[in-house]
C-alpha cells in the first residue's frame, strides 16, 4: 500500500519561497521608511512591487529616480533595470506579492489622537486583494492593540483563517535618516506575530533582507517597543530641556554641565537640549501610549509632562531672540532674523515636525522678517509658511540682526557665521562658547 503524501501547508509553501528567494514582496508606502525596505529586500534577492498612491513617486521610481535621501538613485535604478522592483499606485495588484508591508504614516490629529486612517484604508485595500499564502505585515508606529483590533477581524471577514490561510504580524519601522552607521539592514528587526505560526514565517521571510531579526510573543509586545524607544528619548530630552531652562536662571553654561556630567563611567547618559523635537517619531509615538492608556483609564503623567517641556522649547527659545535683539537695542518688529536649518534634525532633508516651523511662527507673530538657510531644504512650504532657502553668504551674515542656528548640519560654514554674524542664538551649541545665553 503506497503511502500518502500530505499536501504542503500554507506555511510550508511561505518557507519554501523564503528560502529559495521565489516570494514576492510588496511594500506598500514607498517613503522614508518603505522605499529603504524595499531596497534592501531587493539586495537579499527578492522581487519587490511597490505601492503609492502618489503616482509622481511611483513614475520616478520607475524611472530610476529617489525621492528619499538615504536611497541613492543607481540604487533604485539598477533594482529597475534588473526587474527586482517596480512600482504601482494600482492596489488591486496586491494580491499579487506573497508578503505585503505596510509602512503608511500614522499621524496625530489635532486633538493629539492617533490617526489611523491611514492604517485603514491600506488594510482595506489589502482584504479586498487578500488570498491564501499571504503575509501581511504593519510596519506603521501605532498603538498596542492595532495589528490584533483593527487589522485582524477586517482581514478574516474574508473567511480566512489567521495562521493557517494567511499570517499577520507587527515589525515597527526604525528608521534614523540621516544616519550613517545603523540603516535598514544593520539596524535589530523586532517581529511579532497573532501565532506562533505568524512569526515563524514572518523570521524566515525577513532574514535573508535584515541581519538581526528580535521576536517577541506578541504584536502588542512588538507595537510597545517602538513606542518606549521614543518615549525614552523623549523624556531624556525633556529633562535635558528643563536643565537648560534651569540653567540659563542659575546663569550657568547647560554644556558644560552636561559635558562633565557625561564623564562619568556609569549612570548617566547623555541627552542635549535644543529648540525642540522634531520627525516623526519622537513628537509622536508617547501620544498613541498615551491616548490608549486614557481609554484604561490611566493618565501617563511623567509622558505627557516631557512632550509638554519639548513642544514649550521653540518659545524659550525665540525668548532668546528678543533678548539677545534688546542688547543691541533693537525690537523684534522688523528686525531680520536668518534661521540656519529648518531640517528636524542634521543632514537630512526631512521638515516633519520641525521646531523650526514654530520658531519662525513665533517670530512673525512678533513681526520679524524672517529667512532661513538649509544646504538640504531649497523650499520650504508648510502650513501658511512660504520661503526659500537663501545663500549663506558674509552678506546675508551682515544683512540679518540676528543669526538662529536650530539644524547643526554638517555642511553649514560655522566659522563664517562667527566671523560675519552681528548676533547669534545657538540652540545646538555648535559654535564656540555659544549656550543657552545665546
Amino acid at each position: 500500500m503506497t503511502a500518502t503524501v500530505a499536501a504542503p501547508t500554507m506555511i510550508d509553501t511561505l518557507l519554501a519561497k523564503a528560502k529559495d528567494r521565489t516570494a514576492v514582496f510588496g511594500v506598500v508606502g514607498l517613503g522614508y521608511v518603505g522605499l529603504p525596505l524595499a531596497m534592501e529586500v531587493v539586495r537579499a534577492g527578492y522581487r519587490v512591487i511597490g505601492f503609492d498612491v502618489n503616482s509622481r513617486v511611483v513614475d520616478a521610481l520607475n524611472a530610476g529616480r529617489s525621492h528619499i535621501l538615504d536611497v541613492p538613485a543607481a540604487t533604485v535604478a539598477d533594482a529597475v533595470q534588473a526587474k527586482k522592483f517596480s512600482a504601482t499606485a494600482d492596489l488591486t495588484r496586491l494580491r499579487e506579492p506573497d508578503v505585503i508591508s505596510i509602512s503608511v504614516p500614522t499621524p496625530l490629529s489635532k486633538t493629539k489622537d492617533p490617526d489611523v486612517s491611514y492604517v485603514l484604508a491600506a488594510t482595506e485595500s489589502v482584504k479586498r486583494a487578500l488570498r491564501k499564502g499571504q503575509l501581511v505585515v504593519l510596519e506603521s508606529t501605532t498603538y498596542p492593540g492595532t495589528t490584533r483590533e483593527l487589522m485582524l477581524p477586517a482581514l478574516e471577514a474574508t473567511g480566512l483563517k489567521v495562521g493557517e490561510d494567511f499570517f499577520l504580524a507587527f515589525s515597527p519601522e526604525r528608521v534614523d535618516p540621516g544616519n550613517e552607521r545603523f540603516n535598514t539592514r544593520n539596524t535589530p528587526k523586532v517581529i511579532g506575530g497573532i501565532t506562533p505560526a505568524c512569526l515563524k514565517v514572518a523570521i524566515a521571510l525577513y532574514q535573508g533582507a535584515i541581519d538581526t531579526l528580535v521576536p517577541v510573543s506578541s504584536p502588542e509586545a512588538a507595537e510597545l517597543v517602538k513606542i518606549l524607544e521614543n518615549t525614552f528619548r523623549s523624556v531624556n530630552i525633556g529633562l535635558a530641556n528643563e536643565m537648560a531652562i534651569v540653567c540659563d536662571k542659575l546663569g550657568v553654561d547647560v554644556w558644560e554641565v552636561i559635558e562633565a556630567a557625561s564623564t562619568k563611567p556609569f549612570g548617566f547618559m547623555k541627552f542635549t537640549p535644543g529648540p525642540g523635537v522634531g520627525g516623526h517619531c519622537i513628537p509622536l509615538d508617547p501620544h498613541y501610549l498615551a491616548w490608549k492608556m486614557r481609554t484604561l483609564n490611566y493618565k501617563t503623567r511623567f509622558i505627557e509632562l516631557a512632550g509638554e517641556l519639548n513642544a514649550e522649547m521653540p518659545e524659550f527659545w525665540v525668548g532668546k531672540v528678543v533678548d539677545t535683539l534688546n542688547d543691541q537695542g533693537k525690537a523684534v518688529r522688523r528686525s531680520r532674523v536668518l534661521l540656519v536649518g529648518v531640517a528636524y534634525k542634521k543632514n537630512i532633508d526631512d521638515i516633519r515636525e520641525s521646531p523650526a516651523l514654530d520658531v519662525i511662527r513665533l517670530l512673525h507673530l512678533r513681526g520679524a522678517e524672517v529667512s532661513y538657510h538649509d544646504p538640504h531644504v531649497p523650499v520650504l512650504k508648510e502650513d501658511g509658511i512660504a520661503l526659500s532657502s537663501v545663500p549663506l553668504t558674509a552678506e546675508t551674515l551682515k544683512q540679518a540682526d540676528c543669526v538662529v542656528i536650530v539644524t547643526d548640519h554638517a555642511a553649514i560654514d560655522y566659522k563664517l557665521i562667527s566671523r560675519h554674524a552681528r548676533a547669534v542664538v545657538d540652540t545646538r551649541h555648535v559654535l564656540p562658547k555659544a549656550g543657552p545665553r545665546g
